[in-house]
């Protein structure tokens, strides 16, 4: 059996899954805000729940958010501070008395979906998660690329390529840098937009459903979401050149985007042809949890 956890800012997942994928148990808690002690207690308690419930002892893997740093073994670069400067999975695998394999959770996105989901019959797959922030992980031969510095795949924090004028790329990211992708094409961002043109609050869901309903400001928003979503990927089709794009996280439930992508892509890709499929993913909200169950190998050792 195999336990996949995914440590979300609120809430933590737990995925016990039988060797051929089946779902035996899922279960969630809300994250201790603040309290690392609290949150470690939190995958220890869901863990064991898993275990008592299925009558089976698993091995672990823990989607999170942010890196392990390969100089130090803390995590970096996670939006759920608590957690950075902390040596997580060393103090789980104390906690839990065995190996623990932890990944960013973009990363376990993407695995999820290249092993048996919607990108399971392409090699080279690309995952991006388009949510609170924006995310990505590369997979290869259904193995994570995390790169010699683990942050393969973090195409969010690259600046907005071909800006227009009206784009202002000194706008400043948590991440330090200015004019990130994350800032435009988070659901703040696509909030940000809106309100820019209206002088409205209105959150990501409701811009997307005043768009459905004929609002002429929504659909512009969406419009230009797309186009700026179209000039991001072309970058990383540029670079990787991936089989398939899966898209994950709440933006990725506006349909237009399937149908609008791939001819904006095409505008920008240095290619006379580009056909590479954008698909949505097909666990949804479980594959983060899943793909860190899928961290161990597909047989066992």
């Amino acid at each position: 059996m195999r336990i996949g956890v995914d440590l979300g800012g609120s809430k933590i997942e737990v995925i016990a899954l039988a060797d051929d994928g089946a779902t035996l148990l899922r279960r969630r808690s809300p994250t201790p805000v603040g309290e690392y002690a609290a949150t470690l207690n939190a995958v220890a308690d869901l863990i064991a729940l898993a275990e008592r419930e299925t009558g089976k002892t698993g091995t672990v893997g823990i989607a999170s958010p942010g890196a392990e740093s390969t100089r130090t073994g803390l995590i970096k670069n996670s939006n759920s501070a608590v957690l950075n400067g902390r040596p997580l999975r060393r103090d789980l695998e104390q906690k839990l008395s065995r190996e623990v394999r932890l990944e960013n959770d973009a990363n376990c996105f993407a695995l999820s979906e290249a092993i048996d989901g919607a990108a399971s019959q392409a090699r080279v797959v690309f995952g991006v998660i388009l949510g609170t922030g924006v995310g990505g992980g590369l997979v290869i031969d259904r193995e994570v690329v995390v790169g010699r510095n683990r942050i393969a795949g973090e195409w969010g924090h690259n600046p907005l390529p071909w800006p227009d004028n009206s784009e202002n790329l000194t706008v400043p990211c948590y991440c330090g840098k200015t004019g990130c992708i994350e800032y435009f094409l988070s659901g703040p961002g696509l909030a940000r937009s809106y309100h820019a043109a209206t002088n409205r609050e209105l959150s990501a869901p409701d811009i997307v459903l005043r768009a459905a309903s004929g609002d002429e400001a929504a659909r512009a928003c969406l419009r230009l979401y797309q186009a700026r979503l179209a000039r991001s990927l072309a970058s990383v089709i540029n670079l990787v050149d991936p089989d398939l794009i899966v898209l994950g996280g709440g933006l990725s439930n506006i349909t237009e985007l399937y149908s609008a992508l791939p001819a904006l892509i095409a505008r920008y890709a240095f290619s006379d042809v580009i056909d590479t499929p954008i698909v949505r993913a097909a666990h949804g909200d479980s594959s983060g949890v899943r793909g860190a169950a899928w961290l161990w190998p597909l047989e066992p050792a």
